[in-house]
């Protein structure tokens, strides 16, 4: 056999231990890697080259060295489910940089972070002003965690004192034309169903359909193979009228749920504001 053909075939059996390997260690972001994982990554991607080309050493010995390289950080991490001691010592523990609006220098020279550093990790999180941060923690992956401001963070449902339906995960029901019968059936709706809810969107039959997406709500996403394809004057009115129709339910909703009265008269008053604004679109609204 020829030299490449040598290296070829030993290249494509490294891959495969190697992906047979990376299978064995579970799966993992980079990110979330711990300092020896990644240099066991890079020693095991390290052995792979090597034996593609080392051709003057036997393959069972590089493959031997692969296999004792991912072996080690298995034994490790099982180490680490059993003893919290163990686990501190390898892959160390979060330290604070931020805490209650004050930086820690000593922290930062810690872990060798400058304030640079910091204000670009705050950033990637949408903090541009240290005083909005109540606590900054660097995790064990190099990550930085932050915790903002009360004042500043956005309002939810809960903090009104709102019951919120909760959202399961939405499905996708059409994948290239193809309907995904399971998908549609777990969520509790059927073909008509949907078929309809793609008439009133543009499309004509699932063959249309380059994919569509229904979440717990309802709603559907659809995009179509022809990009060109707008949907009718007609059936946009049409979603126009439900989606306010759905808007005023949902404001009588909360009316009836919401224990403050200025809150309950406010969503009143909008319900009805929408219902006003739907009786004066009616002449515009019809087919």
């Amino acid at each position: 056999m020829t030299e490449i053909g040598t290296v070829v075939i030993r290249g494509i059996l490294g891959f495969i231990v190697l992906f047979i390997l990376a299978r064995m260690m579970g799966k993992k972001h980079l990110t979330d890697m711990t300092y020896y994982e990644y240099i066991v990554g890079i020693a095991i991607g390290s052995i792979a080259a090597e034996l593609t080309f080392g051709t003057q050493v036997r393959v069972s010995n590089f493959i031997v060295g692969m296999i004792v390289w991912a072996l080690l950080p298995m034994i490790i991490s099982q180490i680490e489910m059993r003893s919290f001691g163990f686990r501190k010592f390898s892959e160390g523990s979060p330290t604070v940089l931020i805490e209650k609006g004050k930086v820690y220098e000593k922290n930062l020279k810690k872990v060798s972070l400058t304030i640079d550093e910091l204000m670009i990790h705050l950033r990637q999180k949408d903090v541009f002003k240290l005083s909005d941060v109540e606590s900054a923690v660097m995790e064990k992956n190099g990550q930085v965690s932050v915790m903002k401001q009360s004042s500043v963070q956005p309002i939810t449902s809960k903090d009104m004192g709102m019951p919120v339906k909760p959202e399961h995960q939405p499905r996708i029901v059409i994948m290239d034309g193809n309907l995904m019968q399971k998908n549609l059936s777990e969520l509790g709706y059927n073909q008509e169903w949907l078929l309809n809810e793609l008439n009133n969107q543009g499309a004509n039959s699932f063959s249309e359909v380059f994919l569509a997406q229904v979440d717990s709500k309802g709603n559907v996403y659809i995009d179509l193979f022809n990009d060109q394809l707008e949907m009718s004057q007609i059936k946009q009115k049409l979603l126009l009228a439900a989606n306010i129709k759905q808007l005023q339910t949902n404001l009588m909703n909360f009316s009836l749920q919401a224990e403050n009265e200025e809150a309950k008269e406010m969503y009143k008053n909008q319900a009805q504001n929408m219902e006003t604004l739907l009786d004066n679109m009616t002449m515009y609204l019809k087919e």
